[in-house]
């Protein structure tokens, strides 16, 4: 029997929506403008993008101690991590990753900490998708950031998955930019119903 791969759809059904009207100096409208165009998007939805990942991830920035970082940064730090430096990295990322979902999400589990971590990755430009085949879930995180950041997000995520999770069997296939973790979650598992 051929078994279906299917999206795990990110957003709800179609939202009620609202009109509004702002007063914005002629230099943000013009930039908005620019924007748009250059995207080659509307700027509704330009300002709908904005306005989303401000209330997902950054009016909670300053709250939680984040801090951008250059990628180049990263690249440079990941490639003298070893196995121990990750383990002490997760050690200490882990109590910061449950303080994060609880004041963001007012709760922590699987669903509320997966749902976390994708706006993580959205925010931050890397690329993630999720799966579901029958009963397994596929998270596929593309970070472009070399295969020391592979394994360092393999072992997180691992750590995260036994803590809620402990007797499932969880796979992973990485390279040195793609981490995909597989697990059996249940077909009618969604991060985004909690």
């Amino acid at each position: 029997m051929k078994s279906t791969v299917k999206r795990q759809p990110h957003s709800k059904d179609k939202e009620k929506t609202r009109s509004i009207t702002y007063r914005l100096p002629a230099k943000i409208v013009e930039g908005l403008e620019t924007e748009a165009t250059q995207k080659n998007i509307s700027q509704n939805v330009l300002v709908k993008q904005i306005l989303e990942k401000y209330l997902q991830w950054d009016r909670f920035g300053d709250k939680i101690g984040m801090i951008p970082i250059p990628k180049g940064i990263l690249d440079s730090l990941g490639k003298d991590m070893e196995g121990d430096d990750i383990a002490e990295i997760i050690e200490v990322i882990l109590p910061m990753v449950k303080d994060t979902v609880l004041f963001m999400k007012g709760g922590y589990d699987l669903k509320r900490c997966i749902e976390t971590l994708e706006d993580y990755m959205k925010i931050s430009g890397m690329k993630s998708d999720h799966r579901i085949e029958g009963n397994i879930h596929h998270f596929i995180i593309q970070h472009n950031l070399g295969i020391k950041w592979s394994l360092f997000t393999e072992a997180l995520l691992k750590e995260i998955f036994h803590s809620f999770v402990p007797e499932k069997n969880i796979n992973f296939k990485t390279t040195s930019n793609t981490v995909v973790t597989s697990i059996p979650l249940g077909s009618d598992f969604n991060e985004h119903d909690y």
